[in-house]
C-alpha cells in the first residue's frame, strides 16, 4: 500500500463510517479495485484507520461525552454485545471475513432491504428524540444489531440506526446513537487489534497508516455534519436503494 491509496482509502472511511452503507465493506471493495493485497497489514489497516474516523465523534461531541453519565450509561450497556463478540471471534473475523467480497456484496444488499424495511417503521413507530429517554432493555437490544456488523458489509452504523429505530428512536436521534456508540467500540477494536498485530508492522507501514488515519479525521468531520443536515430533511431511503445498488453493480462488474 503506498500513501495514494491510504489517501484514498482514509477518504472512503470518513466519508462512509457513520453513513449505513458499511465502511468496511467500501473499503474491503475499494482495495480490491484498486489492486492491494488483502494481507495482514490491510486488513489491519481497515480496522485501525476506524478510529480517525471515531475521533472526529469525539471532537464533535466532546462537551456531551464529558458531562452526560446518562449518555454513558447506555453506551455502556450497548457495547457489551459487540465487545464480547469482538474478543470471542476475532481470528474468524480478520482470517476469514474481511476481505470477503462475495459476503460483502450480499450483506450490502441485504442490510439494504433491512434499512428501508426499518425507515417504512419509523414513519409511525419512532417517537423517542432523547437518548436519555431510551430503556436499558432497549439499548441492549440495538447493542444485538450492532453487533451483527462482525460480518462485513454489515455496517455498524446502519445495524445500529436499524436497531435504533426499530426501538423507537427518530431517525436524527438514532443516527447521533451511533455515532456515539461507535466511540468505545473502536476504541477496543482498534487498540485490540493493534496490540496483536503491531509488531509486524515496518515504520514505512506506520506512515501509511497515519496517513489514513488523519484522511478518516478530516472526511469524517464533513460526513457526520451532512448526515445530521440530511436527516433534518429525508429519510434513510436513499441510503437503502444506495446499498442495494452497490452491491448488485460490484457483483456484475467484478464477480459475475
Amino acid at each position: 500500500m503506498e500513501v495514494r491509496h491510504a489517501l484514498i482509502m482514509g477518504a472512503i472511511e470518513g466519508l462512509t463510517e457513520f453513513l449505513p452503507v458499511s465502511s468496511t465493506g467500501h473499503l474491503i471493495l475499494t482495495a480490491h479495485v484498486l489492486g492491494l493485497p488483502h494481507d495482514q497489514f490491510t486488513k489491519s489497516f481497515e480496522i485501525a484507520i476506524q478510529l480517525g474516523a471515531i475521533l472526529a465523534v469525539v471532537f464533535l461531541y466532546w462537551r456531551r461525552l464529558a458531562v452526560d453519565l446518562e449518555l454513558w450509561k447506555r453506551i455502556g450497556v450497548a457495547f457489551l454485545p459487540t465487545g464480547l463478540l469482538g474478543f470471542s471471534l476475532y481470528r474468524l473475523i480478520k482470517d476469514y471475513l474481511i476481505g470477503n467480497d462475495v459476503l460483502v456484496v450480499f450483506t450490502l444488499v441485504l442490510g439494504g432491504v433491512f434499512l428501508l424495511f426499518a425507515d417504512r417503521v419509523c414513519e409511525r413507530f419512532c417517537h423517542i428524540g432523547d437518548i436519555r429517554e431510551l430503556s436499558y432493555g432497549r439499548a441492549l437490544v440495538i447493542g444485538l444489531f450492532q453487533s451483527l456488523a462482525i460480518v462485513p458489509g454489515v455496517s455498524r452504523s446502519g445495524a445500529t440506526i436499524v436497531g435504533g429505530m426499530l426501538m423507537g428512536l427518530n431517525r436524527r436521534t438514532s443516527a447521533e446513537f451511533s455515532f456515539l456508540l461507535a466511540v468505545p467500540t473502536m476504541l477496543v477494536a482498534t487498540g485490540y487489534d493493534l496490540l496483536r498485530s503491531h509488531e509486524e508492522f515496518s515504520l514505512a507501514q506506520w506512515q501509511v497508516l497515519g496517513v489514513g488515519f488523519v484522511s478518516a479525521f478530516l472526511f469524517a468531520m464533513l460526513s457526520v455534519k451532512a448526515l445530521l443536515s440530511f436527516l433534518a430533511r429525508h429519510s434513510f431511503l436513499p441510503f437503502g436503494v444506495y446499498r442495494i445498488a452497490v452491491g448488485l453493480l460490484y457483483a456484475y462488474f467484478f464477480l459475475l
